[in-house]
């Protein structure tokens, strides 16, 4: 760690009262707009007066003489991580996928605000165990798991990061037309789109694609240089092949993309469809194994 004082960062996303709240101004009014949704929305405000009691214990155990911050996941694209800051991601797994797109070397503790509620493969920690753990990344007495990522990047320069997959298609889902190539080998395509997984998003969506089509490939570790891309359902033709659906890169390799979609071409990473990288018809996007890794503290 740095000599300064540490920063503590803590990185939240909007409840979903916070949503409802939002979108229909006062409680009232949202409590009326569920109920005609069959929805009871006492529901909705346990689940947020957790949320607030997690992350009032969170910022209790934040030693008084620190820096500390505070940032929302939209406010992350903008924010300036410091070499000393210590990111606290209090909320859902989703959200340390988010923290990892923007951080390089600084330490990720997860907080899980409802244990109940949320399976907690990436947040593992409880609220009052905070100040334990900051402590320990300080004194270096804490467990550390370094996560591969992956990242695409296109020909123009644009680039984006994912803990979990990109995925490459259509944007509104249609059929996605594309070159594909590696490792010496390229076909045309024709499918539903394809996902380039990590050793992290090997356990989500990419193990349903692998459970579904009986796949003989070994899924990655989190922390291993390894990637897999799975390509669904993908349309045999004159003019398209099927011979390139599956495989893993290492270190060193990359998938290549050449979009033939005249318009709705996007790769985007991690489920965050507004966060996208546009593909017109000629662009070519290269896949591969990020450099660095999300430094997660696991204990």
């Amino acid at each position: 760690m740095s000599a300064r004082t540490p920063r503590v960062v803590i990185v939240t996303r909007p409840t979903e009262l916070d949503r409802v709240l939002a979108r229909h101004g006062t409680y009232a009014q949202a409590k009326f707009a569920m109920r005609t949704w069959g929805q009871d929305i006492e529901v909705v405000r346990d689940r947020h007066e957790r949320f607030e009691d997690a992350l009032a214990e969170v910022t209790a155990q934040v030693p008084l003489d620190w820096r500390r911050a505070r940032v929302t996941r939209e406010q992350l694209d903008r924010f300036l991580f410091a070499p000393e800051d210590i990111v606290v991601a209090v909320g859902q797994d989703g959200l340390v996928a988010n923290v990892a797109k923007y951080v390089s070397t600084q330490p990720v503790i997860g907080i899980n605000p409802d244990p109940d509620e949320y399976a907690g493969v990436l947040v593992k920690h409880h609220a009052k165990r905070t100040r334990r753990l900051l402590l320990g990344v300080v004194h270096e007495r804490c467990e550390l798991q370094e996560r591969r990522m992956v990242v695409a990047r296109t020909a123009m320069g644009m680039e984006l990061r994912a803990l979990n997959e990109i995925f490459v298609g259509h944007r509104s889902h249609q059929s996605a037309r594309y070159a594909i190539a590696c490792r010496g080998c390229a076909e045309r395509q024709i499918s539903s789109g394809l996902i380039i997984a990590t050793g992290t998003g090997a356990t989500g969506w990419a193990r349903s694609i692998l459970a579904q089509r009986g796949a003989p490939i070994d899924p990655p570790r989190p922390e291993e240089g390894r990637l897999i891309y799975l390509v669904r359902e993908a349309y045999a033709s004159p003019s398209s092949g099927t011979s390139i659906t599956q495989g893993a890169l290492v270190d060193g390799e990359s998938l290549e993309l050449v979009s033939h979609m005249e318009q709705g071409g996007v790769a985007f990473g991690d489920g965050i469809e507004d966060d996208h990288l546009p593909l017109p018809f000629g662009m070519t996007l290269t896949v591969s194994l990020a450099p660095g890794a999300l430094r997660l503290i696991v204990g």
